[in-house]
């Protein structure tokens, strides 16, 4: 009888803070731009956006790895809706820092980070578990195993 091995794989990135604090969740990653305004349900922190690859994916308490915003002003507005309802990403983890982008994480009051010394795309997958240090700028990321489970 053999004894199943279970190894962690962990990863660390370091970045700048955007707003400061600590969360840690489940990772949603995306390739592609989010749009707040009709891109976002912001009642049930969900992406509603017709062409989206995350179209009907949950944001709610994971955190959200994305290239940046899309869209208008009214990013924040949703993204501000989110945290309102309870519905918000726990932390915020984004290649290009826009105006839209930085008001949104301050309302969220999400933990966020941008200025990666590796990209986050590359590095993070869906269902990893990801550990967001903001305020130390530092990134832990523990892959998940085989089995999709968290190790």
């Amino acid at each position: 009888m053999s004894d199943a091995v279970v190894t962690e794989t962990t990863i660390v990135i370091r970045g700048r803070k955007v707003v400061g604090g600590v969360a840690e969740g489940e990772a949603l990653v995306t390739r592609d731009r989010i749009s707040g305004w009709g891109g976002i349900d912001p009642r049930t922190g969900t992406v509603i956006e017709t062409r989206h690859e995350l179209r009907g994916q949950s944001f709610a308490g994971k955190v959200l790895v994305f290239p940046g915003a899309k869209g208008s002003s009214g990013w924040s507005a949703m993204f501000h809706m989110t945290r309102l309802m309870n519905v918000a990403p726990a932390a915020f983890l984004f290649n290009e820092m826009t105006t839209k982008m930085a008001l949104g994480a301050v309302v969220t009051h999400a933990p966020s980070m941008t200025d990666f010394e590796r990209d986050p795309l590359a590095c993070i997958a869906t269902g990893d578990w990801v550990r967001v240090d903001a305020d130390r700028g530092v990134i832990e990321i523990t892959k998940k195993n085989n089995s999709g489970d968290r190790p």
